[in-house]
């Protein structure tokens, strides 16, 4: 298997970057560790990556391509994008769910399709099928066990990110891309924004938790976004409160003091898609790694929660709910 890495800058160069003076680039103090480091000095820097342009071809059928961030690990994001891409998939939607969690993928196991196999034909990558509309792509189908550390530095892991857009079969009838990457703003962020430059990306969701050192991460997350021109489809506020199982009240145990996700949306002017809470229901569907949207018996709390913001979403792309 092999992997090539980006040569281009990332995202765009700040203005006090020495990368952006062409006798500094990449020599100066500033620029040590950075993995476009050899390429800068070299006066590669600048040059267009050509599988950039595979990449968009690969994905020019896809409709509708989504990014699921999170500013902190911990929130749910993995848990969210996968009961996100079961609940289109039982609309009757096409659903493609990558993970480029490199280090924790755990989308796999959240699908009930851990312990499969990835396997190449003359298009490609083929995706392993959850359901018949409903596929999944990531490292951990190439691990050897479920306890395998990835030990990778930043070229590798952006080298196997760059493969997955590049390489894997999605089909030519997929509805919805639904990008699972890990937390933070690091080097797999900035190879997604320089990967996908020229693919239509409808926009990230960002989850969170209600706690204020989440929301701190989250205002960073938004500023990425807002650097990398990806628009803010909305954020979740994920473990808002806890569902009893017994008598089904919902309580507050992270309770917000600055307001919660809600406000600071409307601090940044951008949608506030939802909150989900604490719901065993939700707990239970992740570690047998099945729908929610199949297996719950009664209507909990949490999938009234979860289906709301879907057809929250739906409405903002301008897709049909039926």
């Amino acid at each position: 298997m092999s992997t090539t890495t980006t040569t281009t800058h990332p995202i765009d160069a700040p203005a006090n970057c020495p990368g952006t003076d062409s006798e500094k680039a990449g020599k100066a103090e500033a620029c040590e560790g950075c993995p476009n480091q050899s390429p800068c000095a070299s006066g590669k820097g600048t040059q267009l990556d050509p599988d950039i342009e595979l990449i968009a071809s690969r994905l020019a059928n896809i409709k509708h391509v989504i990014l699921i961030l999170s500013g902190k690990g911990g929130v749910g994001k993995s848990t969210f994008a996968t009961q996100l891409a079961f609940a289109l998939a039982s609309r009757e939607y096409f659903v493609g769910l990558l993970d480029v969690d490199i280090c924790g993928p755990s989308v796999p196991y959240m699908c009930g399709v851990e312990g499969e196999e990835v396997h190449q034909s003359v298009t490609g990558w083929q995706p392993v099928y959850v359901e018949e509309n409903l596929s999944v792509m990531s490292i951990a189908f190439m691990l050897p066990s479920r306890e395998d550390a990835v030990i990778w530095r930043g070229a590798r892991k952006n080298g196997i990110i760059k493969q997955f857009l590049k390489d894997v079969d999605w089909g030519d009838q997929l509805d919805f891309l639904i990008i699972d990457s890990p937390p933070g703003t690091s080097d797999e962020h900035i190879t997604l924004v320089q990967c996908l430059k020229f693919c239509h990306i409808d926009g990230a969701i960002i989850v969170t938790t209600p706690q204020e050192v989440s929301l701190l991460d989250v205002r960073k997350e938004i500023g990425f976004c807002r650097q990398a021109s990806i628009p803010v489809l909305g954020v979740v506020e994920n473990m808002s409160g806890y569902v009893c199982p017994c008598c089904g009240n919902c309580t507050e145990i992270f309770a917000p003091t600055t307001g919660g996700a809600q406000k600071m949306c409307q601090h940044y002017d951008i949608p506030f898609l939802g909150k989900v809470p604490l719901d065993s229901e939700i707990t239970l569907a992740g570690e047998k790694g099945v729908s929610l949207f199949k297996e719950t018996k009664h209507s909990s709390q949490g999938l009234k929660h979860l289906q709301n913001i879907v057809a929250y979403l739906l409405q903002l792309l301008k897709v049909s709910n039926e």
